[in-house]
């Protein structure tokens, strides 16, 4: 078999079910990066084409939620333009520092997330922005912004989730709306770094073209979902996004 299309074999159904998670509750790298590891290609080639897919399926679910009007643009962009300082500064911090001590405190924070959203059932159900004022807003946006960014650039796993947590449980948009942010945040990170691979030629688009074209299906899938069903659908995934990446911390941390 060549060895091309073995390793589109292996990835393929894999970025089809991360786009359709991440487009619904984030979460959608700890599936496609792995994916691409476990086909044979060397870090470097994977983080690059990983990027290259993740960008298109990204940009198909971000256009869904804006043509369904289902972003709040002004601390979408605030929130995007403070994540790309953040995740400079923590990939600076990431070459001097011990990761073991985030997987550490992840191990114990995910379950207690899980539990809450468990417990408050109506969690994103409706929005609360109203109760923000415009400097209030803007600041919390910049907050988010450049905190999980730092995350992003320091560890990575779960941002977009951790994303669409934030504008809920701290902004008070509904889980839609939240979910539509975190789109425009997570595409301006993954242009930024898309566009730094593909200048030090890290990507296989051989690979990437074909792997995207299943991304931008499960982006589609999973962004309509998410519109026509709101909370109901991804309450859910948010327990699969969570699962997902507390078994990833756990493996990097005893394997």
């Amino acid at each position: 078999m060549n060895e091309t299309i073995r390793i589109l074999l292996i990835v393929c159904p894999l970025i089809f079910l991360s786009g359709l998670i991440d487009s619904v509750a984030g979460g959608g790298g700890l599936i496609s990066l792995p994916a691409y590891l476990a086909a044979g290609l060397p870090p470097h080639l994977a983080a690059g084409t990983n990027k290259c897919s993740a960008t298109f399926g990204t940009l198909v679910s971000t256009l869904r939620f804006m043509k369904n009007r289902r972003v709040h643009y002004l601390s979408a962009v605030v929130s995007a333009a403070a994540a790309l300082a953040g995740s400079s500064l923590g990939a600076m911090l990431n070459m001097g520092a011990d990761e073991r001590v985030l997987q550490v405190l992840l191990v114990a924070a995910l379950p207690v997330i899980a539990v809450f959203l468990l417990i408050k059932r109506d969690f994103g159900a409706e929005s609360r922005i109203e109760r923000l004022s415009k400097r209030a807003l803007v600041a919390l946006s910049l907050a988010i912004g450049f905190v999980l960014g730092l995350y992003d650039g320091f560890f990575g796993p779960g941002t977009g989730t951790f994303l669409i947590l934030a504008y809920t449980g701290i902004v008070g948009f509904d889980l839609v709306t939240a979910s539509g942010n975190a789109k425009i945040v997570n595409l301006a990170s993954n242009v930024a770094a898309f566009v730094t691979y593909a200048l030090g030629g890290k990507i296989l688009f051989l690979i990437g073209i074909p792997a995207a074209l299943f991304g931008i299906a499960g982006n589609w899938i999973g962004s309509g979902l998410a519109l026509k069903r709101g909370a109901k659908i991804i309450r859910p995934m948010f327990f699969v996004a969570l699962g997902i990446l507390l078994c990833k911390v756990l493996w990097d941390l005893f394997f």
